[in-house]
């Protein structure tokens, strides 16, 4: 696994989210609280940018925190990531170019 993976992982993983969270037939307690809210159609997409919004940009502060490019909580430092080899999966700098690229880069 190298940066780029990585990254992409949590990119599926916000996707993932957003669908459990927004889906019709999503079983998990935030999709039956906001369909218990009844929105109007116009309602639920603007419901659907606030937490495609909010899951970016936790995820994105989260590797930011992981590669030592901003703190997590009060304390800011760079941690190290194996894989099941024992490999670091990035170097410091890989997860903040990498996670900007694919959270915030315009295409």
């Amino acid at each position: 696994m190298d940066a780029a993976t990585f990254v992409g992982n949590w990119v599926d993983l916000k996707s993932d989210l957003l669908s459990v969270f927004m889906g019709e037939q999503g079983e998990s307690a935030i999709a039956t609280q906001i369909r218990n809210m009844a929105l109007t159609v116009d309602q639920t997409e603007q419901l659907r940018n606030v937490l495609d919004g909010v899951l970016r940009d936790a995820m994105y502060s989260l590797l930011l925190g992981l590669d030592g490019a901003s703190s997590i909580g009060r304390d800011q430092q760079a941690f190290q990531i194996l894989d099941e080899r024992g490999i670091a999966v990035f170097s410091s700098g890989e997860l903040e170019a990498e996670a900007w690229r694919r959270f915030h880069a315009v295409p």
